[in-house]
């Protein structure tokens, strides 16, 4: 799973023209997060095509960052956040970025950005 972060001027419009540029192509998003600061702005989202995204947002000349994400299945309990962020942080791991990807029963699929993918991807497996 990868994720895209796209950094924007804080004015109406800029988030309609990264959309946009997605839905031409098809893709569709399966998790986002967006946060201004200032006359600047943040989007990070995770496309369900990475290639088809990274495509089209080259096309339109809209510069992105691309990660790598780590995916963790967690119970859908108070506390659990808090077992995963525990266990990076002991490790030394920064955490990045987290999503929530999908949500099931009583189970839920977060994607994490790291600092450093590997030593995330043996904590959790």
């Amino acid at each position: 799973m990868r994720e895209l972060v796209i950094h924007l001027a804080h004015r109406p419009g800029e988030m309609a023209r990264v959309s946009n540029a997605l839905s031409l192509v098809g893709v569709n998003i399966k998790s986002l997060a967006s946060m201004a600061i200032g006359d600047q702005a943040m989007l990070r989202l995770i496309p369900d095509d990475v290639t088809a995204a990274r495509n089209a947002l080259r096309d339109d000349n809209i510069r992105f960052e691309e990660n790598e994400m780590v995916s963790v299945l967690l119970e859908n309990r108070a506390g659990e956040l808090t077992g995963v962020v525990s266990k990076l942080a002991s490790a030394g791991v920064n955490l990045q970025a987290a999503y929530v990807t999908g949500v099931a029963d009583d189970l839920i699929e977060l994607a994490i950005g790291v600092d450093d993918v590997k030593k995330a991807k043996q904590i959790f497996e």
